[in-house]
């Protein structure tokens, strides 16, 4: 079979396309044809090895796919040859077959397609972590999303409008800002642009937002926290900006917020019941159109 390898750390012109060997599945395994697999920005961090997760050379990136079921290993029973399936590798997905465990792989919501399902987990799942499991974004609540107009930061839009929140996005041109208001955006702030402390307070009544979602880190995380609520709930969910920030920890003493940690690849893995109920509640509301 062919797959995309990563035989030295470098950009993405770096990888070649070679034939190895179709992969045999082990106990609590599964073998998948992939159908269809999604890029996303943990990959190129990967390959430049600038990432936590740091796979022996030569590797395939790919952290998610969809496709159907060619084998199973010893003690697998949730699926059979030909099931329709997404799943989540890390890494290894762009790759004709592809080797996954049984507890990170999940059936396809019926109604989605295979492109749609490889481009389902990593952001909506991890935005629904961070707002759920971290955040514990309640009905009523204003939620501010950094990045909004990334993957991740417009799924945060969607599920933040889902659970009741008042969503205010921040981006920085106009063109991702309009992206972001056709997502449901009730507000929208132009960071490159003023005061973004200031301009969070004016649109909350001086009162901040109850939770922030920062999937981009660099020079907004600390003007986004000055602003937060009492008992705010700072996400920090990544660093594509390319810099992480250094935060007074002092802020937390004087807002009595939480600053908390959401690394959804980790949490698979941990917690793969939890897992499973997130992408099954994610999944119905797919198909409720929501």
């Amino acid at each position: 079979m062919k797959a995309v390898l990563c035989k030295a750390y470098g950009p993405p012109e770096s990888l070649v396309v070679e034939d190895i060997a179709s992969p045999t599945p082990g106990p609590g395994e599964v073998v998948i044809s992939v159908k269809a697999a999604s890029v996303n920005f943990p990959d190129v961090l990967i390959i430049e090895n600038k990432y936590q997760v740091k796979p022996p050379l030569p590797f395939s990136p790919g952290s998610e796919l969809a496709g159907i079921v060619k084998a199973v290993g010893d003690g697998v029973t949730a699926f059979t040859v030909g099931d329709r399936v997404m799943a989540i590798t890390g890494y290894g997905a762009f790759a004709e077959e592809v080797k996954t465990e049984a507890g990170r792989t999940l059936p396809i919501p019926a109604g989605m397609d295979f492109a749609t399902a490889a481009a389902f987990g990593l952001t909506y799942a991890t935005s629904e972590h961070a707002l759920v499991d971290r955040g514990a974004l309640k009905s009523g609540e204003t939620l501010l999303v950094l990045g909004a107009a990334g993957g991740v930061g417009l799924a945060a839009i969607e599920i933040g409008r889902i659970l009741g929140a008042r969503v205010i996005a921040c981006a920085s041109t106009d063109d991702k800002l309009a992206v972001c208001r056709a997502h449901g955006a009730d507000e929208t702030i132009d960071y490159a642009t003023g005061d973004l402390r200031e301009r969070i307070k004016g649109l909350t009544s001086g009162n901040g937002p109850d939770v922030i979602c920062d999937p981009v880190g660099g020079p907004y995380t600390e003007p986004a926290l000055r602003s937060i609520a009492w008992r705010g709930r700072l996400l920090v969910v990544g660093f594509a900006a390319g810099e992480i920030p250094r935060i007074p920890l002092n802020l937390t003493l004087l807002k009595g917020c939480s600053i908390v940690g959401v690394f959804w690849g980790e949490f698979t893995r941990r917690e793969p019941q939890r897992f499973a109920e997130s992408m099954a509640r994610l999944g119905r509301w797919y198909t409720e159109g929501r």
